[in-house]
């Protein structure tokens, strides 16, 4: 079962200890759990993506962060063997946890990385490959054995292959550091351990006029990535520095175009970028600036026949556009429009083809795919099932098929295809998912205090009745300009199958609506957010899903301020409010310049230091300088022993005050009253959490956020 479902239905047990029985009293038959619906999630297996491909997209421009998604193609009725029937006077929250616990673990299986002949993957504690027919057997031969490094579990992050399959390089991590080691595997008749790097984050491999092996590798140093090397191996051994950036609030990440024909180096922070061209076939030339930073501009760059795709913000309207130019006349005065976005539209993701750029795009919450014809400039736009809340990228090198998969927080992934020579997409048959018939997916507005209406997603059981006596969980986020996490979790359909209401509320300072929705919800702005959600939450009531005393909100790293001030200016719109790894204490953490992500993250909470702006400014949200004697909905919160990203410090600040406030306010109110639960989850070890990721939460970006959503070119945009 997954941590967060143990500490979600924890929180649960310990906030609202009689709703199970309430709801028993109001005969709401939809909550005996021992009903068949339960036996219907059963998974057999996830595909565990991990961003193992030979050709990254461009996607994977902000952090070479490991994109992890779930292929549950397998999802059929399974009948649970030798199932004892659970008695019918436990506690409603208590058969949740106890069916949830006899769910299957997942399997994680790791996507093949096919180069030239050969597929390469991991088995066991051991890197392999196999003749590419062979994948799906035992014969393989072993490349390394991961257990040779004496780290604890250690897994594979990133697979590359050198062009000519003289060497590999595996990225090597493990659950409780963000810290990776980068090892280089000779590819001869014994294979062998050429050479190991630590602290890697990005690397990509080329080719010399020689035929030489380039590899071009960052160095991340206490979560911060300013240097690239470049290393060759065999007789002629070196490594050498090849570039360090200097301002502390941008990093480096290397990205190879998906013709290999040119390395770029992208120097980026939140709002501007910048980057620089590595000639594929000369390596050791000096590097080509494409146009040097101009503060408010982003641009990331593909290639394709000589000529360059620029996304980028520059002009008017300021969001994103697809510019080119000729691949010898970079700087941006040559950029031409090509095509542009509508307004409040959202650019997840880019992929480009032989003959064609496809753009996997979000507008007013719908997901739609653009397919623009290279040879004639056509662009068709491509709708959507209104279903789907996410993008998974297939890595792919059939230049005649996009493929690609869509989910929601309830609904599998499903296989869909484009196939460019019949113009149409194919979706993938079979199973149809249960889910489609026994759940209702909602697309509502609110509208906020300056008449925003900010966007929802909600999802409840289409015979649920009485929607108002019904549990609402509250997913909120609204920072980085990062969108909601919307990815397939099985908890999150057990609780739909079980009479829940799922809210998703996508609050300005996230990016669903485009960079301007972000841009309105940071800085001077954060109250936006604030005011959106409050919102989202009394629309939510006043159209008849749930109400105050059966609601919870829940929160993931930065989406813990937004939480964390909700519960200061208006408690009684919560019962319980449930956290992981929370950003609780932004003051003095953006007052520290010493912690690692201070400087990157300026953009995007302010200077407090330096200005009193933003420091007055900051005080006026502040999860924990705003906490007072009053009535607070009860709070679990998780936090990790050894997170970088999220200093312990503050959270734990924050639960001593919130707890002395509440004994302050009980002292007042006098005897009867019922104080609301406070829960710290401190877990030994570990570091920053993200759902998806590898056997258990843990992250690998470089923000504080935690919305990596399946679709990862967002990240990209927002520097994470």
């Amino acid at each position: 079962m997954q941590q967060k479902t143990k500490l979600f239905l924890q929180a649960l047990k310990y906030s609202i200890p009689h709703l199970g029985k309430c709801m028993q009293k109001q005969h709401l038959n939809h909550y005996n759990f021992a009903d068949h619906y339960y036996n219907r999630i059963k998974l057999k297996k996830y595909h565990l993506t991990k961003c193992l491909q030979n050709k990254p997209k461009i996607s994977e421009l902000a952090r070479n962060i490991p994109s992890r998604s779930f292929s549950c193609k397998d999802l059929q009725p399974v009948k649970q063997e030798n199932e004892k029937p659970l008695p019918e006077n436990m506690d409603a929250f208590e058969k949740v946890r106890t069916k949830l616990e006899t769910q299957p673990q997942e399997e994680y299986e790791i996507i093949n990385v096919k180069h030239g002949g050969f597929v390469y993957y991991q088995e066991g504690c051991c890197l392999v490959r196999s003749k590419d027919e062979e994948a799906d057997n035992d014969n393989y031969e072993v490349l390394f054995n991961l257990e040779e490094l004496k780290l604890d579990q250690p897994f594979i992050d990133c697979i590359r292959v050198a062009p000519d399959e003289k060497y590999v390089a595996a990225k090597i991590r493990t659950e409780d550091s963000e810290a990776s080691t980068c090892v280089i595997i000779k590819l001869s008749d014994q294979p062998v351990m050429e050479a190991s790097f630590p602290n890697v984050s990005s690397f990509e491999w080329v080719k010399d006029e020689e035929d030489e092996d380039v590899l071009f590798y960052t160095f991340q140093r206490n979560l911060r990535c300013h240097d690239v090397y470049r290393a060759t191996f065999g007789d002629n051994k070196r490594n050498e520095r090849f570039y360090t950036e200097k301002d502390p609030s941008y990093f480096v990440f290397l990205y190879l175009t998906k013709d290999s024909r040119f390395l770029t180096i992208n120097i980026m922070n939140k709002t501007t970028s910048e980057v620089w061209l590595i000639d594929g076939l000369s390596p050791w030339d000096p590097p080509v600036l494409i146009q040097k930073r101009i503060h408010g501009v982003l641009y990331y760059v593909e290639h394709r026949d000589d000529e360059l795709y620029i996304l980028t913000n520059v002009g008017e309207p300021t969001e994103f556009k697809l510019m080119r130019t000729a691949a010898d006349t970079p700087a941006i005065m040559n950029w031409d429009l090509f095509f542009t976005m509508k307004r409040n539209t959202k650019v997840i993701d880019l992929d480009m083809f032989k003959d064609h750029c496809v753009l996997f795009l979000k507008h007013s919450n719908l997901l739609y795919v653009n397919v623009i014809g290279l040879a004639d400039d056509s662009v068709r736009s491509l709708k959507l099932p209104p279903w789907a809340c996410g993008f998974i990228m297939d890595t792919n090198s059939d230049p005649k098929n996009c493929p690609f998969q869509l989910c929601s927080p309830i609904r599998p992934p499903k296989y869909y295809t484009y196939k460019f020579a019949e113009g149409k997409l194919f979706e993938e048959t079979g199973h149809e998912d249960p889910i489609t018939k026994t759940s209702r997916v909602l697309r509502l507005e609110a509208k906020s205090k300056d008449g925003k209406l900010v966007p929802m997603t909600v999802f409840h059981k289409t015979d649920s009745e009485d929607l108002q006596k019904k549990p609402l969980l509250i997913h909120v986020y609204g920072a980085y300009g990062m969108d909601l996490k919307m990815n397939f979790r099985p908890e999150r359909r057990v609780l739909v199958d079980d009479g829940w209401i799922l809210a998703y509320c996508h609050v300005r300072g996230g990016g669903e609506l485009g960079l301007q929705w972000h841009a309105d919800g940071r800085l001077t702005k954060k109250l936006n957010g604030l005011a959106d959600l409050e919102a989202c939450i009394k629309t939510l009531h006043g159209q008849g899903f749930s109400q105050p005393s059966l609601t919870t909100l829940t929160a993931f790293s930065a989406g813990g301020v937004l939480a964390g001030a909700l519960c200061n200016c208006n408690p009684e719109l919560l019962r319980a409010v449930t956290l992981e790894a929370p950003f609780l204490d932004v003051l003095n953490t953006m007052m520290d310049t010493t912690l690692p992500l201070t400087l990157e993250e300026l953009e995007e909470w302010g200077n407090p230091s330096s200005d009193e702006k933003h420091k007055n400014y900051i005080k006026r949200y502040c999860p924990y300088q705003n906490i007072k004697p009053q009535h607070y909905p009860s709070v679990h919160i998780t936090a990790y022993e050894n997170d970088e990203r999220v200093p312990l410090k503050g959270i734990v600040s924050y639960t001593e005050k919130l707890k002395e406030a509440i004994s302050e306010h009980a002292k007042d109110t006098g005897e009867g009253y019922q104080a609301p639960n406070i829960i710290l989850d401190i877990q030994p070890g570990g570091n920053h959490v993200i759902e998806d990721s590898h056997k258990k939460p843990k992250l690998n970006s470089c923000t504080r956020n935690l919305d990596l959503t399946a679709p990862v070119f967002s990240r990209i945009l927002r520097n994470t």
